[in-house]
C-alpha cells in the first residue's frame, strides 16, 4: 500500500555513510556492512523452508470480530459540529479567527488511535491523509490524489474539497491569506504539528500579517467531542524478542550515545513511536495496525527516561527497562522534563521535522528564560551552568535529523530473516484465501467486499505469530478499485462482481515481520483494454524488480522504471512507487522511498525494505495495482565504475500474479522469463506450507507461461 505520509527529507552527513574502524555503529550506516558481526549477539539460523515454519510467541490470534477496526459513530451532523467549533473561537482565552485540524497525533503518526481521529470526527472524511481548516464562515479540506473520490463521497455540503496538487488549487496558507482579513489569528494545537511544519506555516501566513496562535492547553475538537470521544488506549507493552530484533537495547543505546557525543549534544528527545519501539526493542498495541505504544523517550549520555502511562507496563517489562537503565515518567510530564533539561544546561538534539512545535518551542523558551531576556545567564543558574574549567556554558539545541530513522531502516540479518519467514506464512494464508474465494465466486455465492476482507483476516489469523493487520484491507471490486486507499464499510460496500476487476491490497503484522501485498484479478473474462493496462503495470513492476543501480543513489532515480511502460501510451498513477517497511513495525516507514517526489535524497542502502507497487486507475471504472516487498542487496557486476558497489533487489513476497490478465502481444521474452522464474520460486518456497486444494491452487497458478 502506498504511504499516506510524506517521508522526511534527509541530508546525510558523511558519518552516516562511512564504516568506523573501531566498531560497528548502528547509527552510522556504512557504505558496505562489515561482514564480521562477532561483537553482536548471535543471530538465529535460517529456518528450513521445506517444512512448516513455527515460532514461539505469547501472542494468540484474535477472531476477526475483535480485530476489525472500529470507527467512532458520528452522532450529530457535521454542520452542527462546525457551529460548535466556531463558538469556541470567541472565548476570551482562545480568541481566534480560524483553526487548523491535521490528521496526525502528537507523534506525527500515520495511523492513530481512535481518540485522536480529530480531523475525521470534525469533517466526516476518514482517509488517513488530509488537513481541515475551519474559519468563522468557511470550512475546507485538503487531501491528495489517492483520496479525491473518497473525500467527494464523505464530505458534506458545508465543506470545500481542495484537491492538493491539482493545477490552480491553493495551499492551505495561500487559501488562508486569500480569505482571511489581514492580521487574523490562526489557531493550532502545537502538539499536532512538527516544529518545521509550524514554522513554515507561520512564515507563510505572515505575508498577510496573520498570527499563528499556539493553543497548548486545549484542543478545540476534543472540547466539542466531549464524552463521546473514545478513551485513550491502555494495553500492555511487550518485549520484542532478541531473536527477532537482532541487536540488544544496550548496544542500540550505546550507539546512539556515541552519535550524541559526536554531535556535541548531551540529550535527544524522540517522539516518533516506531523509533522508540525499535530503539528499546519494545512493541505495543495502542494504534490499529502499528505495533507501537504512545510514549516519548529522552536519552541522555548517562541515562534515559520513557514517558508513558505506567498502567501499560507489567512487571516483566518493568524489570526489562530497569535492567536497561531506563526510568519511567508520566506521559503528560514531557514538557516539564524538557524545561528541566534546560535547567541542567543540556544541549538538546531536536529533529524538528518530527518533534512537535510544543516541545521545540518549550525548550527554546526555557533556554531564553535561563539566559534572561538580555541574553545573560540568570544568577541563580550560574553555578549549574558553569563548566569544569570555569567557563560559562548553558542550555542549547542542535537541529539534526534523527539518527534512529536511518538505523531502523537498514535491517540486520535477524530482522531480514523474520521478514522472510513471516512473508512465507503470509503467502500460505493468501493461497488458502484465494482458493476459497475463487471457489465461492465460481459457485455463484454472493460476497461483499467486507465479507472478503473478513475471510482473509480469518485465514491470516490462523498463522503462527499473527498479531494484527498492517493496515485496513483494501478490498475493491470494479470502480472502487480506482479509489486508491478505498476501505469497504459494511453498510455501503459493493458486491464482488465476477465480471469486474478485483483489487486486494492487504498486509499483516506478525511477531517477526510485516507484510504488504497487492494483487489484481479478474474472475471472468477481462477486456482487452484491462489486459493492456494490467500488462503495462506488470512491466513496470518487473523493470523495478530487476533494477541495478550504484550505491548511494536515492530512490526517486528508480521511480521512472516503474512508469515507463505506462508513459509510452500516455498513462500514469498518482502515488509513489515504493515506501519503506518496518520489521515487525510500521508498514510505512522512512526515510527511504521510491517516488516521483524527488526531494527525498535518502540513498537506498543494503538491508532496506521497500515496496514495488506501480498501478493504474480509471475513475469510476477500475483500479490495477501489483505490489511485492523487496529488500536491497549487493549485486555482482562485471564492472565497478568509479569504484562503486552496485545494488539490486531481492523479493520478500511470494504470491502468484494472475496470468489471465496478461496481454501476451506486448510482453517480451525477458519479461515472461521473469514471471516464470518468479512463479517457480513461489511454488518451491510456499507449497511445503500447504496441502489439499490450496496446494493444488498454487500449482495451477504457478505453471510456466508460454508465448506462442
Amino acid at each position: 500500500m502506498e504511504s499516506a505520509v510524506s517521508f522526511r527529507m534527509f541530508s546525510l552527513s558523511p558519518f552516516h555513510l562511512r564504516a568506523r574502524s573501531s566498531r560497528f555503529n548502528l547509527f552510522s550506516i556504512p557504505r558496505q556492512f562489515p561482514r564480521n558481526f562477532s561483537h553482536l549477539p548471535n543471530f538465529p539460523t535460517k529456518l528450513n523452508r521445506h517444512r512448516i515454519l513455527r515460532i514461539s510467541a505469547s501472542i494468540t490470534a484474535k477472531p476477526s470480530s475483535e480485530l476489525r477496526r472500529k470507527h467512532s459513530k458520528i452522532s450529530e451532523p457535521n454542520d452542527n459540529k462546525l457551529l460548535a467549533l466556531r463558538e469556541l473561537f470567541y472565548r476570551p482565552n482562545i480568541n481566534i479567527d480560524a483553526y487548523i485540524i491535521p490528521s496526525q497525533d502528537a507523534h506525527q503518526s500515520e495511523f492513530i488511535a481512535e481518540c485522536y481521529t480529530r480531523r475525521a470526527y470534525i469533517s466526516g472524511f476518514t482517509g488517513s491523509a488530509g488537513t481541515a481548516v475551519v474559519t468563522k464562515d468557511k470550512a475546507a479540506l485538503w487531501t491528495d490524489g489517492r483520496y479525491f473520490l473518497q473525500a467527494e463521497q464523505q464530505l458534506t455540503s458545508g465543506w470545500s474539497l481542495m484537491r492538493a496538487g491539482n493545477l490552480g488549487v491553493p495551499t492551505r496558507s495561500e487559501w488562508l491569506n486569500g480569505v482571511m482579513a489581514p492580521g487574523s489569528r490562526i489557531g493550532i494545537d502545537p502538539f499536532l504539528f512538527s516544529s518545521d511544519a509550524a514554522e513554515e506555516l507561520k512564515e507563510a501566513i505572515s505575508q498577510k500579517n496573520h498570527e499563528l496562535v499556539y493553543l497548548y492547553d486545549i484542543n478545540l475538537v476534543d472540547e466539542i467531542w466531549k464524552e463521546s470521544r473514545p478513551k485513550p488506549p491502555n494495553k500492555h507493552v511487550r518485549v520484542h524478542d532478541m531473536k527477532y530484533a537482532g541487536v540488544d537495547v544496550s548496544s542500540k543505546l550505546s550507539s546512539l550515545r556515541s552519535e550524541l557525543t559526536n554531535a556535541g549534544s548531551s540529550a535527544i528527545v524522540i517522539s516518533m513511536l516506531d523509533e522508540i519501539a525499535w530503539l528499546l526493542n519494545l512493541r505495543g498495541s495502542d494504534i490499529p495496525h502499528s505495533p507501537v505504544m504512545y510514549a516519548y523517550l529522552i536519552v541522555e549520555i548517562d541515562g534515559a527516561k520513557l514517558f508513558i502511562d505506567e498502567a501499560k507496563i507489567n512487571s516483566d517489562v518493568m524489570h526489562y527497562l530497569k535492567n536497561a537503565g531506563i526510568e519511567l515518567r508520566p506521559y503528560e510530564s514531557i514538557l516539564s522534563e524538557i524545561e528541566s533539561l534546560a535547567e541542567k544546561g543540556a544541549c538538546l538534539w531536536l529533529d524538528t521535522s518530527s518533534v512537535s512545535a510544543a516541545i521545540v518551542n518549550t525548550y527554546k523558551c526555557a533556554c531564553d528564560k535561563y539566559f534572561g531576556t538580555a541574553g545573560t545567564v540568570n544568577k541563580k543558574n550560574t553555578e549549574a551552568l558553569n563548566g569544569t574549567d570555569g567557563t560559562s556554558c548553558g542550555p542549547s539545541y542542535v537541529y539534526r535529523s534523527s539518527p534512529i530513522s536511518l538505523a531502523k531502516a537498514v535491517k540486520n540479518e535477524a530482522e531480514l530473516e523474520g521478514m522472510r519467514n513471516s512473508h512465507l506464512r503470509d503467502a500460505a494464508a493468501l493461497a488458502q484465501f484465494w482458493t476459497w474465494l475463487e471457489e465461492e465466486i465460481s459457485n455463484g455465492v454472493i460476497l461483499t467486499e467486507v465479507d472478503v476482507a473478513d475471510k482473509l483476516l480469518e485465514f491470516r489469523s490462523k498463522q503462527n505469530g499473527f498479531v494484527d493487520t498492517s493496515f485496513d484491507t483494501i478490498s475493491a471490486s470494479g470502480a472502487n478499485g480506482a479509489i486508491i486507499h478505498y476501505k469497504p464499510e459494511p453498510n455501503s460496500c459493493s458486491i464482488v462482481d465476477a465480471e469486474k476487476l478485483f483489487l486486494l491490497d492487504s498486509g499483516a503484522q506478525f511477531i517477526d515481520g510485516t507484510t504488504d501485498i497487492t494483487r489484481t484479478v479478474h474472475f471472468g473474462e477481462p477486456s482487452s483494454w484491462q489486459k493492456e493496462c494490467f500488462t503495462r503495470v506488470l512491466q513496470g513492476h518487473i523493470a523495478l524488480d530487476q533494477a541495478i543501480f550504484p550505491e548511494n543513489y536515492p530512490g526517486f532515480v528508480l521511480d521512472a522504471f516503474a512508469r515507463s511502460s505506462l508513459w509510452k501510451i500516455g498513462l500514469d498513477y498518482r502515488h509513489g512507487t515504493g515506501h519503506g517497511v518496518g520489521a515487525a513495525l510500521n508498514v510505512h516507514e522512512g526515510p527511504q522511498s521510491i517516488s516521483f517526489r524527488f526531494g527525498n535524497m535518502t540513498p537506498l542502502l543494503k538491508g532496506m525494505v521497500v515496496s514495488n507497487e506501480p498501478g493504474y486507475y480509471e475513475d469510476h471504472a477500475f483500479g490495477i495495482r501489483i505490489e511485492n516487498l523487496l529488500y536491497v542487496k549487493e549485486v555482482s557486476t562485471p564492472n565497478r565504475f568509479g569504484g562503486l558497489d552496485y545494488l539490486g533487489f531481492e523479493k520478500l513476497t511470494y504470491v502468484p500474479i494472475q496470468t489471465k490478465l496478461i496481454d501476451l502481444s506486448i510482453v517480451s521474452a525477458t519479461e515472461i522469463d521473469w514471471l516464470n522464474d518468479y512463479h517457480k520460486q513461489v511454488w518451491e518456497k510456499v507449497s511445503p506450507l500447504l496441502d489439499g486444494p490450496a496446494q493444488q491452487w498454487l500449482w495451477n497458478n504457478t505453471r510456466p507461461l508460454i508465448k506462442h
